[in-house]
């Protein structure tokens, strides 16, 4: 639940079965759970400690994609390729922005702003804006 998005098998099974041990979950996931999937649903998935399966979780949107096993590596490289494409300078500031409006005492607009006029100065924005006005792919230098 902490990665950025999560790809899973047809035949994947998820849950978090701790209170049939005498436990909650930890790590985060009654943290994590609800902000992916809503409260009420976070709350039958803990206090049954149920299992749901791959369509259920995307359909929840506790997964982005399902494929069969033998696909999951092949669409995992598909999906890792169109990012390796982008500005990773502006990827990184997306990510922070995106995550500011889940810490507590942080404004996500104020984080995305601030993130947001970072990447004018970028060499990645000068390269991406240039690849664009001449019709071509960007070849972006990280910086």
């Amino acid at each position: 639940m902490a990665c950025h998005f999560r790809v899973a098998s047809d035949n994947a099974k998820m849950g978090l079965p701790e209170v049939s041990l005498g436990v909650i979950p930890g790590y985060g996931g009654t943290q994590r759970l609800p902000q992916l999937v809503g409260k009420g649903r976070a709350m039958e998935m803990v206090m049954t400690a149920g299992m749901i399966d791959a369509e259920t979780a995307k359909n929840y949107g506790l997964v982005n994609h399902v494929t069969t096993p033998e696909e999951l590596i092949p669409l995992a490289e598909k999906i890792a390729g169109k990012i390796m494409r982008n500005s990773t300078v502006a990827i990184a500031k997306a990510i922070k922005a995106i995550n500011a409006n889940y810490k507590d005492g942080k404004n996500g607009y104020k984080v995305e702003i601030k993130q947001f006029g970072k990447c004018f100065g970028t060499e990645d924005f000068k390269e991406g804006t240039t690849a664009f006005l001449e019709k071509r792919k960007a070849d972006f230098p990280g910086k």
